[in-house]
């Protein structure tokens, strides 16, 4: 039986909360598929802060260093919001990014077919949208030099973030978007700000020679503004967008009202020799310890584990139908359900998701 170790970094607010019922559900695919699961958990963001002053634990690089995957919860909120900011929750979770060369950001985005009502967009402009936005994560504005705030004497003040990128940077994620186009419908959607930024110039030029490399694929540029209004109007127009840090951030949470909340949408983050898998949701202090966070982008976000990582697909498979077949049944948490419906807490949720898990096997 293969063993299989995976670091478990929660994080902060509802990130512990939806991360215990993905590990429920990696430890139900264990059981059914004869594939052993060891779990180490460490501290990351603001929970790490509050342990040992740094936002990652001490080993906790190290620990996912020598995992086959991490999963991770989220980071943040307002308790940490003085801490400065090189030492802020969310410098844990860059770290980790640049630290393991996770270059690559997967958002999926799809519009469920029970839930085109969750969505506050007609069912006309979001039914049958299927996406996948590409993220470059280690570059750009986050981690670009020179970066910092000069002080001046009159009491003014001048910030720097320095947009940065090198052709072999643009080259790899851009290769990302080409491979995963391929899988999907053979459509790539680059999305830059060509008419404005030297950047984007650099960017549509290096996506346009990596293009000759794939001509099965049908490539298309596009502005990020008209890209975001695009979204909005017509979602179902795209299948695979591949674009840099900022506006990947921005276009891929934009993409999470297609889905019907930020509760619906995984992600994976690859590059490196070890992937990082996590719901794009944030952690929601609002509802943090109150057992109502919706799971389902964790749970998501271990199938894509399983997918990426440990290149099991058909147990990928059975946990995104378990994922459907339960939302087919009327099970829906707060973030999901309409009006005056009935809703399930966070631990319900994974209990008839586990159930259904179980039921494959």
């Amino acid at each position: 039986m293969t063993t299989w170790k995976i670091a478990v970094l929660p994080g902060d607010g509802i990130g512990q909360e939806v991360t215990a019922e993905a590990v429920r559900v990696l430890k139900t695919v264990g059981k059914g598929a004869g594939q052993g699961f060891e779990f180490e958990q460490a501290l990351v963001g603001g929970a790490a802060i509050d342990a040992t002053g740094a936002p990652l634990a001490p080993g906790a690089l190290d620990l996912c260093r020598g995992s086959h995957a991490i999963l991770f919860g989220a980071v943040g909120g307002p308790r940490w919001d003085a801490v400065p900011h090189e030492t802020r929750p969310e410098r844990g979770l860059l770290a980790l990014r640049k630290e393991l060369d996770l270059y690559a950001n997967l958002r999926p985005a799809k519009c469920f077919p029970m839930l085109v009502d969750a969505s506050p967009l007609k069912r006309s402009v979001v039914e049958g949208t299927d996406l996948m936005v590409i993220r470059e994560l280690t570059g750009g504005l986050y981690f670009g030099e020179p970066r910092g705030v000069e002080r001046f004497a009159d009491g003014g003040a001048r910030a720097i973030n320095t947009m940065a990128y090198t052709s072999r940077e643009i080259e790899r994620i851009a290769r990302m978007g080409f491979e995963v186009a391929r899988k999907r419908t053979k459509r790539l959607t680059s999305v830059d700000k060509v008419n404005v930024l030297v950047v984007s110039q650099l960017w549509r030029e290096v996506v346009t020679q990596v293009a000759r490399d794939y001509p099965d694929v049908a490539l298309d540029h596009l502005l990020v503004d008209n890209c975001a209004m695009a979204l909005i109007q017509r979602p179902t127009q795209f299948d695979t967008i591949v674009t840099e840090n900022t506006f990947g951030d921005i276009l891929s949470d934009e993409a999470a009202i297609l889905a019907g909340s930020m509760g619906m949408l995984p992600s994976a983050s690859l590059g490196g020799s070890v992937g990082l898998y996590e719901p794009v949701h944030g952690t929601a202090p609002d509802i943090a310890g109150r057992g109502i966070a919706n799971p389902i982008a964790a749970i998501l976000s271990a199938a894509m584990l399983l997918r990426y990582s440990l290149s099991l697909g058909p147990d990928a498979d059975r946990v995104e139908a378990a994922v459907l077949r339960v939302l087919e049944g009327g099970a829906r948490t707060a973030d999901i359900a309409p009006a005056g419906g009935r809703t399930v807490g966070t631990r319900e949720m994974g209990d008839l998701i586990v159930r259904e898990l179980e039921r494959q096997y």
